[in-house]
């Protein structure tokens, strides 16, 4: 029997998440539908049921025009008939080949109207703003949201790609103004790459009760222990860029310190770099992306280990920047 899930609100927008979130970029890139639906269906068995798109993914895949991992998670919830089972989050504002786009009221709108017709759905459960747009005035973007969540079209809205002051900015226009504000954040984060995320946004982040969906939680596949040697680039389509970025002396360190605390769990590297991050406060879900039904086992179990303040006091020192 598997041992349930502890569900966590998602900042304040009175949405209930478990501690992880799954990563839809796979969809339609690194796996067919498929596979892809089989992979749903399993997250719904292990209770991980909050999905993170985008109408963009996958644009960079030659032959997609963007909206291909909405299709299938659409095509999904058709045939499943699991739309009230699923929290389903997707974000606007990156161009889909080659048409200009950002976060005007028309082009929100357009967009939202697209990604609901892919998602074969009448509601977005979180809609984010994918990155910031500093040509379109903060109120226009944020009036336009709030009259989807009125309309009914989204339930909470989120930002992605920030910075800090222009966050604090986007949450003082919607205060002013009565408006929607931005209730969560998807910053990148993870053991290695701290400093962007907990110099500025982290205590921004929990002064306003956001909460937080990182990215790139797993540094690209490093913390996964599967690059420890320059040979190790050719495990992977990334390989040469993490090996590049993250095979130093602080990356080493890292990875010893995560095996030490794996060892004492008879957990994976993996597993133990996501719970630290779960373990910290203001962590809401780190988003993880998996393509096979083993890998999805692997992530899963991630959500039920408890590391102790030894453990995270071990991790913290080999991370520290």
């Amino acid at each position: 029997m598997t041992t349930s899930v502890t569900l966590r609100p998602l900042g304040r927008t009175g949405i209930n998440v478990p501690p992880l979130t799954f990563g839809g970029n796979v969809f339609g890139w690194t796996i067919d539908q498929a596979t892809s639906m089989s992979l749903l269906d399993a997250l719904l068995d292990h209770q991980l049921n909050f999905i993170d798109t985008a109408d963009m993914y996958s644009t960079w895949v030659p032959g997609n025009q963007g909206g291909e991992s909405e299709t299938i998670i659409g095509n999904w919830l058709k045939k499943s008939g699991k739309r009230d089972r699923v929290i389903i989050a997707t974000k606007v504002g990156k161009s889909l080949g080659d048409k200009p786009a950002g976060l005007s009221a028309g082009y929100i709108r357009q967009s939202v109207e697209d990604s609901l017709r892919r998602l074969q759905t009448d509601y977005i459960d979180l809609y984010q703003s994918h990155e910031d747009d500093k040509d379109t005035p903060l109120s226009e973007t944020l009036a336009t949201f709030d009259a989807l969540i009125k309309e009914g079209k989204v339930r909470a809205i989120g930002a992605s790609n920030y910075e800090a002051d222009r966050l604090a900015q986007a949450l003082q226009v919607s205060a002013d103004n009565h408006l929607a504000r931005y209730e969560t954040l998807q910053p990148e984060y993870n053991l290695y790459d701290r400093q962007g995320y907990e110099q500025a946004l982290e205590p921004l982040a929990r002064a306003q009760g956001l909460g937080v969906i990182n990215y790139y939680a797993l540094a690209s596949g490093f913390l996964s222990g599967k690059y420890r040697r320059p040979a190790d680039a050719s495990k992977s389509a990334r390989g040469k860029e993490v090996v590049e970025k993250y095979l130093n002396a602080r990356g080493l360190t890292l990875l010893e310190a995560l095996d030490s605390v794996a060892l004492r769990h008879q957990a994976s590297p993996t597993q133990v770099a996501l719970a630290w991050q779960i373990a910290r406060p203001g962590i809401t879900a780190p988003i993880v992306s998996a393509t096979s039904l083993q890998q999805l086992e692997e992530l899963a179990g991630a959500a039920r280990l408890s590391l102790t303040a030894q453990d995270i006091a071990q991790l913290d020192l080999a991370s520290a920047w």
